[in-house]
């Protein structure tokens, strides 16, 4: 009996020995790009106090560690030069192997929605399916972190696929396009393998991607940061949110709160109802500056061929939060603007004859509907457009009913929610650098973002101990053309991003010629990849190339003209379009701005109007979505400056 008790006992312990695994964080896959020439640090989690051990197969040494108390364990491993694929193999009693290893630069690509932009998906950037089709780059990889926020720093992260992917088309569509640029041109020019770890959320303010120990350190954040700290956890601030949520919906929305909102019933009465268009956006539809509740209705014939089968029903993205009725019955419902709206419908809901389509959208602020194609989809493959006139009607102005209440458990405009969530996690992971596409969010305080932003690039700094290249893009053209010389928050917000390139081992990529008017988001993704590219491959990567456009250096009065002078004048100051310079304006002791006569002189500019005799200041590209056309030989454009230091508008 003693024999049989000592070889269970034994057998128990070698189960034991056999079930310990090894525990890692997401980024650290198959497919995954460690960077070269580095001692990358690799941590995870094992047994307590365990011994983990982690072999590289490109020279074959055994690192050794012991886990701590908790289970925790870090060490670094030394990355040889740019190659592989490679293994690396981990042991906490039992083998995890860790294959197509590759070892290159690994740059991180965060902001708001113009990073997040897709090439695919809600994006459809320029030529996107020539793009896709053709992205075929298994030397680049893929880690796409998803949206999650934090009042407090966390040290789990969650990523889209389990980790990294392979950059193929199958993997690229809903990817960054600004990033996917960037590291196919530094891969290429390179011939590294580059690893792209992608963490952005749009429509975020900068604020949110600051820790609360530097953020603190703001006397406009001091407060908030400590209400943030103090913040019940997210289960509280759900229940908190969905109780509120119901009391509006009972008062905006007959039916909604008992599950059978009256606008959705197939039998509802819509003959009043307004007509709109869609694809398209409300606001350019008559319901300037929208935000609230509205529903949308119209009616489809489905074929009898149809009938018992199940149906794609595509909306793509729908801007911001929908719930869709199939006939009066919930198919689907989806919170956020980027997100694709694919429902599939149930084959014992698909009927033939008249279909009532409605949906409910709730638009938390910005714009509102539904920009993308629309249709119907049967199993074999035949579609059905709903592309045309719906009916609609406002349930709720956001003017008169008060906003919607928002979710704040999961908030990412909250102060240091996102820094908590979606960077904190990836330190210390070895990076080459990073690029930054934000400020959208933050125009109306332009002032105060010349304190902000600095504090990005500091925080992040500090947290990986290292002062990393950090490249960011500066602001689009964008909103109407004014036809005067103007005030502008835009301007402002990209005269702080200019002013932050003091800041040690930044550069910017100016895009000043590739916004649109109507659209927030510019589709000519190649062009901010490729300058943000330039920028690495000259600053970085010590290629002798240009790598920016004419940078403002300073001026001098002469008479009745201001010359200026530029930095980054590489082959010379040029027309971009062959016609006289245009985005200049010139003021005098009155602070009035007129458009101005711009002339080259070599590496200078001569500016000046008849409508201003004594001129002490010049502007160029002042303005929301200026015409300008100031570039060098390289064909890089110049950035918007000005002279004077005249309060601005968003300056307190």
């Amino acid at each position: 009996m003693r024999n049989k008790c000592i070889l269970f006992a034994a057998l128990l312990m070698l189960s034991g020995a056999i079930s310990a695994k090894v525990v890692l964080p997401p980024m650290f896959s198959d497919n995954m790009v460690l960077q070269q020439q580095a001692d990358a640090p690799i941590w995870g989690e094992a047994k307590p106090m365990k011994t983990v051990k982690v072999t590289t197969s490109w020279d074959g040494k055994t690192y050794e560690t012991q886990a701590d108390k908790e289970g925790k364990w870090k060490l670094s491993v030394r990355t040889p030069e740019a190659g592989g694929p490679y293994e690396l193999t981990l042991t906490d009693g039992q083998k995890l192997v860790l294959k197509n290893v590759m070892i290159g630069e690994v740059w991180i690509c965060s902001g708001q929605s113009n990073m997040e932009m897709p090439l695919e998906g809600w994006g459809k950037i320029m030529n996107y399916k020539k793009e896709v089709s053709a992205a075929d780059h298994p030397n680049i990889r893929l880690l796409h972190v998803e949206h999650v926020t934090s009042t407090q720093p966390e040290s789990d992260i969650k990523v889209r696929d389990n980790g990294w992917q392979v950059c193929s088309p199958q993997t690229i569509p809903n990817f960054s396009a600004t990033a996917y640029f960037f590291g196919r041109e530094i891969s290429e020019k390179q011939n590294v393998p580059v690893g792209l770890i992608h963490t952005s959320w749009g429509g975020t303010n900068v604020e949110s991607w600051i820790s609360g120990k530097v953020l603190q350190e703001m006397p406009d954040f001091s407060n908030v940061v400590e209400e943030v700290r103090a913040m019940p956890d997210k289960t509280a601030m759900k229940a908190e949110y969905l109780k509120t949520l119901e009391a509006w919906n009972n008062r905006v929305d007959e039916g909604f709160a008992a599950g059978k909102p009256v606008r959705a019933e197939v039998s509802l009465d819509d003959s009043n109802w307004a007509k709109m268009k869609f694809p398209g956006m409300v606001e350019e539809q008559g319901l300037n500056g929208f935000d609230g509740l509205i529903w949308l209705r119209r009616t489809v014939d489905i074929p009898a061929s149809w009938a018992g089968k199940k149906v794609q029903l595509i909306l793509g993205t729908i801007d911001d939060n929908d719930i869709t009725y199939w006939n009066g019955q919930e198919v689907g419902r989806t919170t956020g603007y980027t997100i694709q709206r694919n429902y599939t419908v149930p084959g014992k809901l698909v009927k033939a004859g008249q279909l009532s389509l409605a949906i409910r959208i709730v638009d938390t602020g910005g714009g509102c509907g539904m920009p993308n194609d629309l249709y119907l989809r049967s199993a074999n493959g035949e579609q059905i457009s709903l592309a045309g006139e719906w009916k609609y009607q406002v349930a709720a102005d956001a003017r008169k009913e008060g906003m919607p209440p928002k979710d704040m458990s999961e908030n990412p405009n909250l102060p240091t929610s996102l820094y908590n969530a979606m960077i904190h996690p990836l330190v210390p992971y070895g990076i080459r650098g990073a690029i930054w596409y934000q400020g959208e969010n933050n125009a109306s305080r332009a002032y105060q973002y010349r304190e902000l932003f600095p504090l990005v690039i500091e925080n992040w700094r500090k947290d990986w101990g290292k002062d990393f290249p950090f490249y960011f893009v500066q602001l689009a053209n964008f909103k109407p053309v004014s036809p005067e010389p103007v005030d502008s928050d835009w301007a402002e917000l990209r005269e702080a991003q200019t002013r932050t390139l003091s800041v040690a081992n930044t550069g910017m990529a100016v895009i000043i010629d590739k916004g649109e008017a109507n659209d927030i988001h510019p589709k000519d993704k190649q062009a901010v990849g490729h300058r943000l590219a330039l920028i690495a491959r000259a600053k970085t990567y010590g290629e002798q190339i240009p790598y920016s456009g004419p940078m403002y250096h300073s001026y001098e009065v002469d008479g009745d003209k201001i010359i200026l002078s530029f930095d980054h004048t590489e082959g010379g100051l040029k027309s971009g379009d062959g016609k006289a310079l245009q985005g200049f304006s010139i003021a005098g002791r009155d602070h009035k701005f007129h458009w101005a006569k711009a002339e080259i002189q070599g590496d200078k500019i001569v500016v000046s109007s008849p409508e201003v005799l004594y001129p002490v200041a010049v502007r160029y590209g002042w303005a929301d979505n200026p015409v300008c056309n100031l570039y060098n030989g390289a064909g890089l454009p110049a950035s918007p400056f000005r002279t004077d230091d005249w309060k601005g508008v968003t300056q307190k």
